[in-house]
Order: structure tokens, then C-alpha cells, then sequence
């Protein structure tokens, strides 16, 4: 079943489909970088790995698409002492913070001969456009690969949160793909894109003349929604998560009416 929208499927976006669309996506720009790279360039699946504390107000990890995490703690029995003098404080249930283990993945590209990495690829998750140490641990790894000769190519799908910086040239778009190639820093090419219109095509940088293979990112994101089922488990009569604009909202309700039957 194809997505019914002709871009971005905002529907995608909710935290408790987000990190399969970003696993998913992940694999699938890989699968179709290596047979055109290979065997100068590899495409190899990396990840970065931070944690988070799921503290009594839970709204974080939901917003991040981390399950909730109870850890219920009974007391054991032990020996009784000789005598007691008073009875025990009646005890009541509290919830300390639990550190979480996040994992995001991303992609390097590396030249097989030297071992460098040539171009890394990004796919933004919630957690980067929202304060915390999400964002914190990516936008160091970004300002690292900026101050370095590497290639960067950062999608961002997702209409929530702070957009990562940029010197110049800021837009207002519901989503963005940058391309920032080392030898021409701090110039960079920015697809903005709309709920309307569909992923752009973008090169991906490689070394010097090397030809650049064309990742073409809507054709991607269709074969990950029709590959995944998501037309099963979607209900395209509520409004998304995270909610959209009215103006957004009605031209959603518009186009699904007039499509979904297609």
C-alpha cells in the first residue's frame, strides 16, 4: 500500500512510529548508496549512544518515542529485630529517575583504501530538536564534522522542535535537507520543503571528481512506508502527531478524502 500523501507523510512523525521510519530509512539510503558507490566507497550503518533520565514527568521520553519504564521495588523480608518500640512508617510507591539508553543510528560513508570518512549522513530524531542531552550529543558530533573536511548530509523530517543552526539563509519550512560539503564550507545547499510537496533528490558529496550518486529521497521514504505496512496501523481520520496548523490539518483531511481510495 502507497502512502497516500504526495511528500512527507506527517503522520509518520508520531513518536510511536518515528524511530522505525528513522531505523528503516536509515537501511534503505544505505541499500541504494552501495551498489553505486561500491567498491571505492562503502555505506556502513553507525550509531551514536547517549542516555536519558525517565523522571516522574514522563512527557519527554513519550515526545522521543521511549516507552514509559516502571521499576516497582518491594521491600524484602528480613529478621525481625528483638523488640520493636513503635510501628514502621507506612511506606508509599515513588518512582526514582531511570537512566535510559539511547541509541540513534546514522551513516558513514568511508573510502575503502584509506579508511576516511568521507560523508556522514544524518536523519534528525526528536530527541536532536528538543533540549536535553539528545540534542546536546548531536550538536556536538555536528559541530566536530563541520570543523572537519568531511562531508555532511542532514535530513530533517520532522515539523517539531528547534531546527539545527544555521550562520545564514534561515527559512521557515516544515522540513529541510542539508547538504554541506567540506571544500566549500561555510557555504551549504538547503532543500526546504512543505507537507505539500515532495522530497527533494540530492547529491551525495564523495571525494574530489568522483561522481556523485543522486539519493533520491521520496522514492526512499515510499518504499519504507509500503515495505513497513503503515497503511495498516495509520488512522488517517485523526489528527496527526504532533498536531498540525488548521491550514495544514484541512489541506491533510482534502487530500486524503479525495485519495484514498486510489
Amino acid at each position: 500500500m502507497a502512502s497516500p500523501f504526495p511528500g512527507m507523510n506527517p503522520y509518520l512523525e508520531n513518536p510511536e512510529i518515528w524511530p522505525e521510519v528513522h531505523s528503516r530509512l536509515i537501511v534503505a539510503i544505505a541499500d541504494a548508496l552501495n551498489p553505486q558507490i561500491l567498491p571505492k566507497y562503502r555505506a556502513a550503518i553507525e550509531q551514536r549512544i547517549y542516555t536519558i533520565e525517565n523522571s516522574e514527568d514522563s512527557s519527554e521520553a513519550l515526545l522521543v518515542g521511549i516507552p514509559d519504564v516502571t521499576v516497582a521495588v518491594r521491600p524484602t523480608p528480613t529478621t525481625p529485630p528483638v523488640a520493636v518500640l513503635a510501628p514502621p512508617a507506612t511506606p508509599i510507591q515513588v518512582r526514582v529517575p531511570m537512566p535510559l539508553e539511547i541509541r540513534e543510528s546514522y551513516l558513514q560513508v568511508r573510502d575503502r583504501a584509506t579508511g576516511d570518512v568521507v560523508t556522514v549522513v544524518e536523519v534528525l530524531s526528536p530527541s536532536n530538536k528538543r533540549p536535553g542531552p539528545g540534542r546536546t550529543a548531536y550538536i556536538e558530533k555536528r559541530r566536530q564534522v563541520l570543523a572537519s573536511a568531511t562531508h555532511l548530509v542532514e535530513l530533517d523530517l520532522l515539523r517539531h522542535g528547534e531546527p539545527m543552526a544555521l550562520q545564514s539563509g534561515h527559512v521557515s519550512s516544515h522540513y529541510r535537507i542539508l547538504v554541506s560539503r567540506g571544500d566549500q564550507r561555510p557555504q551549504a545547499d538547503l532543500y526546504a520543503f512543505n507537507l505539500p510537496q515532495p522530497l527533494p533528490s540530492f547529491p551525495l558529496p564523495l571525494k574530489g571528481d568522483d561522481p556523485e550518486p543522486l539519493v533520491k529521497g521520496q522514492a526512499l521514504l515510499n518504499q519504507v512506508y509500503d515495505r513497513a505496512g503503515y497503511g495498516v496501523v495509520i488512522d488517517y481520520d485523526s489528527m496527526p502527531v504532533p498536531p498540525l496548523s488548521e491550514a495544514d490539518w484541512a489541506w491533510v483531511r482534502s487530500w486524503w478524502r479525495a485519495n484514498k481510495a486510489q
